[in-house]
């Protein structure tokens, strides 16, 4: 992998604030997730996390240890993955997935008592569902009716070793 290839995820900071703000779609991809200046502002369990490629935020995403986590998994180390985007000048180079395949590493070191990560996705929203799949979250075959129809919930537990 280049050095340009490399993604970290890191928990929010101020420093990244400009360029999430900054932070645009298509309409196609829009309607399915909220873009980061809609979501910053978070509340008591809410953990906004950025997809960094060399220091440059290129994607985000909020993980919810909140009551939210019931309405879609009984696991009480449960955490909700929601708001997931990637800036459309920075698509098409690998960023989502590697974010995806970084998560269990950081949710294990920043949230050691987490064991699943669930998350709804559009039935409509045949790219996003491939993503996780390749990233290996599974669909649990639950399904929910969001705002724009229904919703695919899907998990991803983590081995415990």
């Amino acid at each position: 992998m280049h050095k340009s290839e490399q993604v970290e995820l890191q928990l929010f900071r101020d420093e990244f604030e400009d360029e999430l703000n900054s932070f645009s779609l298509p309409d196609n991809q829009a309607r399915f997730t909220a873009l980061p200046v809609k979501v910053l502002t978070v509340t008591d369990g809410q953990y906004p996390v950025v997809i960094l490629n060399q220091g440059t935020p290129v994607g985000f995403f909020i993980l919810h240890c909140t009551e939210r986590v019931q309405e879609y998994s009984n696991n009480p180390n449960a955490m909700l993955l929601t708001s997931f985007s990637i800036n459309h000048k920075h698509q098409g180079k690998g960023y989502a997935k590697r974010g995806m395949v970084a998560l269990e590493r950081f949710v294990l070191s920043n949230f050691p008592d987490c064991d699943e990560i669930i998350l709804a996705v559009n039935h409509k929203n045949l790219p996003a569902q491939q993503l996780y799949e390749q990233a290996g979250f599974i669909d649990t075959g639950r399904r929910i009716v969001g705002e724009i129809g229904e919703q695919f919930i899907m998990e991803y537990r983590f081995i415990v070793k």
